[in-house]
């Protein structure tokens, strides 16, 4: 074994395969560039693999790309020999080289196909695209059901804020109503007797001054109780059918001697509009003072409009008419607005408001089976709306059809006998 291997060193005996291609140069150097240019790519492909695998550790079966590098450096290697062997007869050398081309391609192969079960199972590009395309779908399906339930929770909060005000003004209201019901009953007594006493003076007497003072100071405390118990729903309605836009078309001049000059009155009456059964009177003050906030929220001018229509599809009122006041001044922020129907809050300067004008519009407007809101706020003026249920149709008068005993009256003429 040992002579054998001796032998295959030996190279006394051999020629270089140049001679085999009788050193004709075009053969030479046909198999020179060949054999250069394909050993330098086989050794630039492990070296790419070599330094993909080393960036990329996630890669699955890593230590493949490491076997084909050493195979494909094996095959380089036997070109470079075909080279050597063109002018040294060092063909033990390069069977050598062949033998460990051999081994690394035999345990490439082997590999590969022992790892081709595993590499199959592997998902594909397709099945991952479609993989892909699936999750950003229960993603966005995610993504909606988040919003939704945002949108839910955030409705929820303001339904359990609205129904906290709304609770918290039915308390107010009540505890309104009492204490205005036995003051409006104390003033009644100071009135009548301050009138007894009035009536009892002679027309010289000093004490008139100061007593008719008291009258006129009882009479404005008088006029208090009226608001409060308006917002807590106990002043006294004379309700009648009534045309809306007839009455704020007859109503607007005054308000336009009540809003001064600056300010531009406006009106948008919807046609076709059903009577309310509602006080008029009531209704009337209630736009006045609408129509005073306005003012005062417009101090530079500007527009005042007021504007009717049928109530919203699905509004508390069902089939009704919504009456709107809108100005253009600074709006009300998200504080004020919260509160601006609760009696005595005020944002004007001591001794410019009593803070009862929206809360005895708020009171009127529950008290005749509408509704009151606010329904745009700040850097767009403000807009409150008033919506009242329509007047019920009144009955047909019915026929009489009973005779009158003993006398031949037609039908239906008794009653006018």
């Amino acid at each position: 074994m040992l002579d054998g291997l001796r032998r295959l060193w030996e190279v006394e005996n051999l020629s270089p395969h140049g001679i085999c291609l009788l050193w004709r140069p075009e053969l030479i150097w046909t198999h020179i560039v060949t054999d250069t240019l394909i050993a330098l790519a086989y050794f630039s492909i492990p070296v790419a693999l070599a330094t993909f695998v080393s960036r990329r550790r996630d890669v699955v079966f890593g230590w493949v790309f490491w076997s084909f590098a050493v195979f494909i450096t094996a095959c380089g290697a036997t070109h470079l020999m075909a080279i050597w062997t063109l002018y040294v007869p060092d063909y033990g050398l390069e069977a050598m080289v062949k033998i460990v081309t051999a081994a690394a391609s035999i345990g490439t192969a082997l590999a590969l196909w022992h790892l081709m079960p595993r590499a199959l199972s592997l998902p594909s590009p397709t099945q991952l695209r479609r993989a892909n395309e699936a999750l950003r779908a229960r993603i966005e399906e995610r993504d909606q059901a988040l919003a939704a339930l945002k949108q839910a929770n955030e409705e929820r909060q303001r339904t359990e804020a609205l129904m906290r005000q709304s609770q918290k003004m039915e308390a107010v209201g009540q505890l309104t109503g009492g204490v205005a019901h036995d003051f409006n009953n104390l003033l009644n007594v100071v009135l009548l007797n301050l009138d007894r006493v009035e009536r009892g003076l002679p027309a010289d007497s000093p004490l008139l001054k100061p007593l008719r003072d008291a009258m006129r100071g009882s009479e404005r405390a008088a006029s208090v109780t009226h608001k409060l118990l308006a917002f807590a729903r106990k002043h006294p309605l004379s309700p009648v059918s009534t045309d809306v836009n007839a009455l704020i078309g007859s109503f607007a001049e005054l308000l336009r001697g009540t809003i001064g000059a600056k300010i531009r009155l406006e009106t948008d009456l919807a046609p076709g509009l059903p009577p309310l059964s509602i006080d008029p009177n009531q209704l009337e003050n209630a736009i006045l003072n609408l129509a005073v906030n306005a003012r005062d929220a417009m101090p530079d001018g500007g527009t005042l409009t007021i504007r009717t229509g049928p109530a919203q599809e699905g509004a508390s009122t069902g089939e009704g008419v919504c009456v709107e006041v809108t100005d253009t001044g600074t709006g009300m922020p998200p504080e004020v607005e919260a509160r601006a129907f609760e009696p005595f809050f005020t944002t004007k300067p001591l001794g410019q408001g009593t803070g009862l004008g929206l809360s005895q519009v708020f009171g009127f407007a529950q008290q005749s089976g509408g509704s009151a809101a606010i329904v745009s706020g700040r850097e767009r003026g403000t807009t409150v709306r008033l919506c009242f249920p329509a007047a019920p149709p009144r009955p047909a008068p019915v026929p009489d059809t009973a005779e009158a005993p003993g006398f031949g009256f037609a039908p239906g003429l008794a009653a006018a006998g």
